[in-house]
């Protein structure tokens, strides 16, 4: 068999993927963690999305954190969002959130090249009261000036949501 120059520098890449994939599994406070991109970096006013989480504990103190990652080009220095909490019983919750991402000099969070990513804390030592299927989803709140809404705000790459055992 003849092994070519290319495919020895195969197997490194692949290695490199498998420890990746093993890294979040090293987290052990945190029950979910998802992100979604946002379709063409514009986050518009009546796209909503949501994310499942199943529940499994219902004694424990969680953390609730919202995960936002905007280009260095964003034209605010916070995000105001309608966060929806669905309980499995199907009752419903709504908060207006106001999501900090810069102070007067420069970008909150971690940055890398012109993408900051920022994890806000939503809500601290939350006990869920019950068991099962939750869902929360985020819609764009964002204001400006008289406009009643934003219809299209550039600049949000990516929102998520962490939910975490409280220590």
């Amino acid at each position: 068999m003849r092994v070519t120059f290319h495919s020895v520098r195969v197997v490194p890449w692949i290695v490199v993927i498998a420890i990746m994939g093993v890294f979040p599994a090293c987290d052990p406070n945190r029950v979910f963690e998802e992100n979604r991109e946002i379709d063409g970096g514009a986050w518009k006013v009546l796209d909503t999305i949501t994310f499942q989480v199943e529940i499994s504990d219902s004694t424990s103190p969680h953390n609730i954190y919202i995960n936002i990652r905007n280009s260095g080009s964003y034209a605010y220095s916070n995000l105001f969002m309608f966060v929806t909490t669905t309980f499995p019983n199907g009752k419903t919750s709504k908060d207006t959130v106001e999501c900090i991402l810069a102070d007067q000099q420069h970008w909150l969070g971690s940055g890398l090249g012109d993408l900051w990513d920022h994890q806000i804390l939503y809500r601290r030592q939350v006990r869920f009261p019950l068991l099962g299927r939750y869902a929360f989803t985020y819609e764009q709140a964002q204001r400006s000036g008289q406009k009643a809404f934003i219809e299209d705000l550039p600049g949000i790459q990516d929102v998520g949501i962490r939910i975490e055992k409280h220590n």
